[in-house]
């Protein structure tokens, strides 16, 4: 099975950029951890980025990371198919469909992101809940979501000095805490997430696979963290970046395989 994905090629990544006001996201790399988690993680993909098979076969990379990522955001979701079955496209359920449409679909909308990031949101909605939700309901945050919701489009589109890690996490947590579409919210946001690692230049080739690596560190894990960074305190928010950084690490590691894999044909 072919997945069509090619996130970045040709787009030069956005950098951190020092915003000309007060920055929201900086204070975050003062909480305990924080600052070393999201080195740690941007030194982990940074190795990936040199492995040689990229200069030959990064679509290839992609594409696995794209099904690898597909398969562990489902799994996070519940429902945890074997990767031989998915690739065989032997998989119906709706959850993986929907998922497996998102990670294909990422590649159309990185140029997109940055400037329209609430078009993007509709749009990843649909694909990952055409099958589970009100065909009048796909793409419609509820109306509470609202006001939230404009602070993170802020976020998305402003100028941060933040590493990307870090503003991935914010995205990430912030989308699946409100859960503004009721249904498929956890695969939305952590495309959302990568589409950040893709658009501030973490990951520009889409080679790593930060969904493989919640998953790996367990859903019980990843519930957890997300309800700490719910609460909003401190503590908790620090938890929920750390573990994204953590996850952004074991991702590194799954490209790291994949190209290994490629390398041994």
């Amino acid at each position: 099975m072919t997945i069509p994905l090619r996130p970045g090629a040709g787009r030069v990544s956005r950098p951190a950029v020092r915003p000309t006001g007060p920055d929201p996201l900086a204070p975050l790399l003062d909480l305990p951890g924080v600052a070393e988690a999201a080195e740690s993680a941007r030194a982990a993909v940074d190795r990936l980025l040199g492995h040689k098979v990229l200069r030959r076969e990064s679509a290839g990379v992609s594409a696995e990371s794209a099904l690898r990522g597909a398969r562990a955001s489902a799994a996070l979701e519940g429902v945890d198919v074997p990767l031989g079955q998915l690739r065989a496209g032997e998989v119906e359920d709706p959850v993986v469909q929907g998922a497996l449409r998102v990670s294909v679909g990422l590649g159309s909308m990185v140029e997109t992101w940055d400037r329209a990031p609430g078009q993007v949101l509709a749009r990843l909605h649909v694909l990952a809940a055409a099958d589970l939700a009100d065909p009048a309901a796909l793409g419609r945050p509820n109306g509470q979501a609202g006001a939230r919701l404009g602070g993170l489009f802020s976020i998305i589109t402003g100028a941060t000095t933040a590493p990307a890690v870090i503003v991935a996490g914010v995205v990430h947590g912030e989308l699946a805490a409100l859960a503004p579409f009721g249904t498929q919210d956890g695969v939305v946001a952590r495309a959302a997430g990568r589409l950040v690692g893709i658009t501030r230049g973490l990951d520009p080739k889409a080679v790593s696979v930060p969904e493989v690596g919640f998953a790996e560190l367990g859903a019980d894990a990843y519930a957890t963290a997300l309800t700490g960074y719910r609460s909003g305190g401190p503590d908790g928010v620090a938890g929920w970046l750390v573990h994204c950084a953590w996850a952004t690490e074991h991702g590194a590691t799954e490209g790291l395989a994949i190209c290994e894999s490629l390398l041994r044909g």
